[in-house]
């Protein structure tokens, strides 16, 4: 190498100038278990869920995600999206149900496409817990219109 010196400089820009690249992108990491767990609100939910968020919506970006536990018998309430929502089953047994369409047995590595608007719900049979994630879009700051409860006879037919 002719000019080692020159080499190693040219190498140290290059890698500080990819570092600010990188800085200036806005590139963040969030930590796994960086947000608290919450109890899914009594308004959204029946039974005992509890809501695990991964990412919330950003100025540049109209997702959001979470996992969701749902213990036997727990459920959300009927709801839309105003984007859709698409889920991925990572454990247990659940049921997702469109309004006036037989509900459906869901099992882990499902993934589960609700057309935007389509008024459903989703959550664990009467005897297994289920869990999954829940990826959705915000439209003018809102990703889900919350409905009335599912009750127990659309729940257990």
């Amino acid at each position: 190498m002719k000019h080692p010196f020159r080499t190693t400089l040219l190498l140290a820009q290059l890698c500080t100038g990819t570092a600010l690249a990188g800085e200036a992108e806005g590139i963040q990491v969030q930590a796994n278990g960086a947000q608290a767990s919450q109890s899914g609100p009594a308004d959204y939910f029946t039974g005992q869920a509890v809501v695990d968020m991964l990412f919330t919506a950003t100025d540049y970006s109209p997702a959001s995600g979470a996992h969701v536990t749902f213990a036997p018998g727990a459920r959300t309430v009927w709801h839309s999206h105003p984007r859709g929502q698409t889920l991925l089953v990572t454990s247990g047994q659940g049921w997702v149900q469109e309004w006036g369409k037989p509900r459906r047995v869901i099992n882990p590595g499902d993934v589960v496409r609700i057309a935007p608007g389509v008024k459903h719900w989703h959550g664990a049979t009467a005897t297994q817990a289920m869990r999954h994630i829940a990826l959705q879009d915000a439209q003018d700051g809102k990703a889900v219109d919350w409905l009335e409860p599912v009750s127990t006879e659309q729940y257990t037919p």
